[in-house]
């Protein structure tokens, strides 16, 4: 299952480059990296493993955050396209607000390369390279059913409406999860990937509906949050949650029994070969890629593989 493709997820380095601005005076250019908001951990290891790879590549690289905010990152773009980047990494911050600020880089000749996130066109960005969401969730369902059983009521946490992954991730679960009539989703809350809403939004499931046995989460924050909720009231160990990412909370919370299992997302293989693309297509004029949609499966982390997770977002042999 754990395939050595996969284990390349995250050199120990990576987390430790800082989100700073580096000189643009290298030869090879700069890369402007455009990511959702690095005080997430998993947007901050795509950051800091795609500015790393600029760098061992003979190129520089700043590091941006749009906070999931289409001015921002329209800005950033413009900012990107004035220190005359020579390709821009994006996380998209809106599926089909982003659109806008692709085309805008795209016009002053700066191919795009997006990461994590789709936007609702192609023919615009050289790459789209994201987590096999559908596949993910579909791990995560069958993990989340087999740890709270085949009847009862259950609630959801979903990611932010703008992010394609969020619908995805949801589809992906509710297609495990119909195959057992006895499970019922009885509420769900939009808690927008963050961890603070994830714990309000769970305050507000769980008083409408105190009788449920599980959560499932769109990300780990989300879930994390739930969980310091459920603690709170003292339902956690009825009550069962699963997250979506790999962050190293997540893992802590399954070694601690908190977490019943995390989809990790090869996130550092993704942002890494997005600037390997680009390096091929600044020097080629091609990707190498055959295709500019590239599905990364993802691998699933419970309480009996969780010490094979060796460093954040890695897993071993």
């Amino acid at each position: 299952m754990y395939r050595s493709a996969r284990i390349l997820m995250l050199s120990a380095f990576a987390l430790a480059a800082p989100i700073v601005a580096a000189s643009a005076a290298s030869a090879g250019g700069l890369i402007s990296v455009i990511v959702i908001d690095p005080a997430n951990p998993y947007w901050l290891t795509e950051g800091n493993v795609a500015k790393a790879e600029a760098e061992k590549l003979g190129y520089t690289a700043t590091v941006g955050a749009s906070k999931a905010d289409t001015n921002t990152e329209s800005k950033l773009i413009d900012t990107a396209i004035t220190n005359k980047s020579v390709a821009i990494i994006l996380d998209p911050a809106d599926a089909s607000g982003s659109i806008g600020a692709v085309k805008k880089a795209i016009a002053a000749n700066i191919p795009v390369f997006l990461v994590n996130a789709e936007i609702n066109q192609e023919g615009l960005a050289k790459a789209q390279l994201v987590s096999n969401n559908a596949q993910g969730a579909a791990l995560g369902g069958q993990q989340w059913v087999t740890a709270i059983g085949e009847k009862g009521n259950y609630v959801e946490l979903l990611g932010a409406p703008s992010d394609n992954n969020a619908a995805t991730r949801s589809n992906g679960y509710e297609t495990v999860i119909s195959q057992y009539p006895d499970l019922k989703k009885v509420g769900s809350e939009v808690a927008n990937w963050d961890r603070t809403q994830g714990h309000d939004k769970m305050q507000s499931l769980l008083q409408a509906h105190p009788d449920i046995i599980g959560v499932t989460s769109g990300n780990d924050e989300m879930a994390l949050g739930a969980i310091a909720a459920l603690k709170e009231a003292g339902k956690l160990a009825s009550i069962k949650v699963g997250g979506f990412d790999g962050s190293p909370d997540a893992v802590a919370a399954i070694k601690a029994g908190d977490l019943q299992y995390t989809v990790l997302q090869p996130v550092a293989v993704y942002s890494a070969k997005a600037v390997q693309q680009a390096d091929s297509f600044i020097k080629t004029g091609k990707t190498g890629a055959a295709t500019e949609k590239q599905l990364f499966d993802c691998l699933l982390i419970t309480k009996d593989n969780v010490d094979k997770y060796t460093a954040p977002f890695t897993l071993s042999e």
